[in-house]
């Protein structure tokens, strides 16, 4: 007897089970899903992301700043399509030498990086206003996605955002 997908060694025909059904884009396993993370045309105030300035830009970037203070190694300006180039939000030379993306250096880099951001606060200001009225990517040329200065920016910009929200509805 030749063997299908629904027989089994033995020949017997074993119950199928029902394929599993996609989710559409429009439907969602539970209600704890974060709609705006998920759905592409979905945003709110205060939207920061960050990218890597390698990727092709996108009609949902918004604004698009790059905060390297060395221009990133093989992109034209046009290929960049910056907005700004906002090299005065970047870690300092001495702090981006000191530390070399080493992961074990992460939390005390974090740490300098945020005292050196507090004397950028007219920029960070403007950066925050921008990010209120629309969509903000911050661009990064780091080849470590999960440990760069750009992960610390937008966890400060969306810190005092989410501080002056909180202020505004007590």
């Amino acid at each position: 007897m030749k063997r299908t997908p629904a027989t089994t060694r033995r020949g017997t025909s074993r119950a199928r089970r029902p394929a599993r059904s996609r989710l559409a884009p429009a439907e969602y396993s539970s209600p704890a899903c974060y709609l705006h993370e998920l759905e592409p045309g979905a945003r709110s105030a205060g939207d920061v992301r960050i990218k890597r300035i390698y990727e092709p830009a996108a009609a949902a970037d918004g604004y698009r700043a790059l905060i390297d203070r060395l221009w990133p190694r093989g992109i034209s300006r046009q290929r960049a399509a910056l907005d700004s180039w906002l090299k005065e939000l970047a870690p300092s030379n001495a702090l981006r030498i000191w530390y070399g993306h080493d992961p074990r250096r992460w939390t005390e880099f974090g740490r300098r990086y945020r005292a050196e951001l507090r004397s950028q606060r007219a920029a960070l200001a403007d950066l925050r206003a921008r990010a209120a009225a629309g969509s903000v990517t911050l661009l990064y040329a780091s080849r470590e996605p999960r440990i760069n200065h750009a992960v610390v920016l937008r966890q400060v910009l969306l810190r005092r955002a989410a501080a002056r929200r909180g202020a505004a509805h007590s």
